[in-house]
């Protein structure tokens, strides 16, 4: 017997086989080694064959290739490590081909479960010997045992069919049946079948659950280099009408006849069309999204943040529309439901609806889904590039990785160096303690009146960690006297020398005015730190949001000029020119998409 081991590299799927002759003997199996290397059959064969390596440039799938003559040691533990095994037996000699069924299957396989048992493919030799063929003997075996993949009759005297055997054994492990198609069972395993409707899916640009001609030309392009053919079109569809009672709809490929299509392929023997979909789809062996696909480099220094950029918002702005069948520039939850649906899990949680903002209906605006989307890549970029790899970004928009949606923007330090900065999302944290209002604080931004959530820090004081951001808001309850105790600690732990920009919100400022027990006002505190003067803020008082808005971009945006900027004098700051730059900063950055980061504190 030939058995072939296959040894993954981390840059592809299998780039390497070893081969193993087990001891049948003289049926020729040295002989084979032979005449493959030197295409030609030996005047002399040794007992034993030496190991030999053959380059990928002379092997059929271009796959270097390790043979090994097997010398009769240890072969259980050469045959855990096989992906394929070539059991050799002499077309003229009955009993070897006895032995196919009573010796060397049960020795591959014996102890094998169902769906790992190792993929066989039998080798008739000396064929040159008889006039006849051995496959009226053979096929009965081959019904048999369901792990038998083909079976290839040779001559390693006259070189017949040497080149296909080694062929059929690197097909065998470069596109195994196993992991798509139970032959027992007569069709496809679950796992090909949720990757091939993962794929389906992607593939239904419209979202009307058919390809479509243009559809279908477009994957095969994608897949295999070149469209289709108009009258080849119409005889695949052909083929599934007249196999399957749903399989074409409206003129157009459906889900199931997509799965009957591939069952015909993989029981027609052509496994590497199915292997090749699954493969630019980013599914290793096991059928899994491969680490490289889902997760590619992504540098990311120090001081630098992470943006989608323009390809990123068009690819997002496609799958919106897609999923958008009412056309009310909303996702409901059962829309979303279904753009997320080639994931394995929801990655949005039900805390998405309080994060972001909605419709009238409560659903998802596009603004809201954006928001989300820029915060995802801001907050946690490798996460975000899993999900734009499970929703085939990679793929529709032709790009070799998802990482080409990224922006990395330059280190802060840069920009404070020049006093300029090409951000468009920043990070503001709402520090404060326990019932200022920061919720409603946040809520006002979002413009309506779903509870957000809060996340607590249970401390009187923030890691540094925590404290970092492009602005910290410290709010304080102007009706507490307490209140900006906290405020006035947080500021000088962790602000006071940080060069992250300030701003002090007083909250329910509809209330009664209280005086702060801390050693001065709030006011006189952020004249002595050069801090902007406190604003003034409450939910009743909605004229005033706009204006901290913008005095919180503005400091985000050009943290160097904050405080340069609110110690100019009084006719310089009520300047319309100064207030135009604020408001046109301000709306640029909201058009953008300035995501809002909560980070709340209470005081035990």
């Amino acid at each position: 017997a030939l058995c072939f081991r296959a040894r993954p590299e981390a840059d592809s799927f299998m780039k390497y086989f070893s081969i193993l002759c087990f001891p049948a003997a003289k049926v020729g199996k040295t002989s084979l080694i032979m005449s493959l290397v030197g295409e030609e059959f030996p005047q002399q064969v040794p007992l034993r064959a030496e190991e030999i390596t053959i380059p990928a440039d002379v092997t059929p799938e271009k796959v270097p290739t390790h043979i090994v003559d097997y010398s009769g040691v240890c072969v259980s533990n050469d045959i855990i490590f096989a992906n394929v095994v070539c059991v050799v037996y002499d077309v003229t000699q009955e009993e070897t081909i006895d032995k196919i069924r009573t010796k060397w299957i049960p020795l591959v396989n014996g102890g094998a479960e169902k769906g790992s048992k190792i993929p066989i493919i039998l080798v008739g030799n000396k064929s040159d010997l008889r006039s006849g063929s051995s496959m009226e003997t053979i096929l009965p075996i081959m019904n048999q045992f369901s792990e038998i993949e083909t079976c290839v009759e040779c001559s390693a005297k006259n070189l017949k069919n040497i080149s296909e055997l080694f062929y059929y054994a690197q097909k065998a492990v470069l596109h195994p049946t196993a992991p798509l198609y139970d032959p027992e069972d007569k069709q496809l395993k679950p796992q090909c079948v949720r990757a091939l409707s993962r794929i389906f899916s992607i593939s239904d640009q419209d979202n009307d659950h058919i390809l479509s001609d243009a559809e279908l030309n477009c994957f095969q392009k994608l897949c295999f280099g070149n469209p289709l053919a108009p009258q080849a079109l119409e005889d695949v569809k052909t083929v599934v009408w007249k196999n399957t009672s749903d399989g074409v709809q409206d003129n157009g490929l459906t889900l199931n006849g997509f799965l009957f299509l591939n069952t015909l392929f993989i029981q027609r023997g052509r496994h590497e069309t199915t292997w090749t979909i699954l493969r630019k789809f980013g599914y290793d062996d096991t059928l899994e999204l491969t680490d490289d696909y889902l997760y590619p480099p992504l540098r990311v220094s120090v001081g630098c943040t992470t943006e989608l950029n323009h390809l990123g918002h068009q690819f997002l702005q496609k799958l919106f529309d897609k999923y958008d069948e009412d056309k009310d520039s909303a996702l409901s939850p059962a829309e979303l439901k279904n753009l997320f649906s080639v994931l394995p899990y929801m990655p949005w949680g039900p805390e998405v609806y309080s994060n972001v903002p909605l419709s009238d209906d409560n659903y998802i605006s596009q603004h809201g889904y954006f928001c989300q989307w820029m915060l995802s890549a801001y907050l946690d970029v490798h996460r975000c590039l899993e999900h734009l790899g499970h929703l085939g970004y990679p793929i529709l928009m032709e790009r070799e990785s998802q990482t080409s949606a990224i922006t990395v923007t330059r280190k802060k330090a840069l920009d404070l160096e020049k006093r300029q900065t090409q951000r468009t999302v920043f990070l503001c944290k709402v520090i404060g303690p326990r019932g200022t209002g920061k919720t409603d604080f946040l809520r006002a931004f979002l413009q309506r009146s779903t509870e957000l959530e809060e996340v607590d820090v249970e401390t009187e004081f923030l890691k540094a960690a925590d404290a970092a951001c492009d602005v910290a808001c410290l709010m304080y309850d102007v009706s507490d006297p307490d209140s900006f105790n906290y405020c006035a600690s947080i500021y000088k732990q962790h602000y006071m020398d940080s060069g992250i920009p300030c701003v002090v919100v007083g909250s329910k400022a509809d209330l009664i005015e209280a005086k702060q027990h801390h050693g001065m006002s709030p006011s006189e505190f952020c004249y002595k730190h050069r801090l902007p003067s406190p604003l003034r803020f409450s939910t009743l008082l909605t004229h005033t949001h706009t204006h901290i808005y913008s005095k919180l971009t503005w400091a985000a945006m050009y943290p160097c000029q904050t405080k340069i900027s609110l110690h100019l004098n009084g006719s310089d700051m009520s300047s319309t020119s100064f207030w135009l730059r604020v408001t046109l900063g301000a709306t640029i950055a909201a058009m953008l998409g300035f995501a809002l980061y909560r980070a709340f504190s209470r005081h035990k």
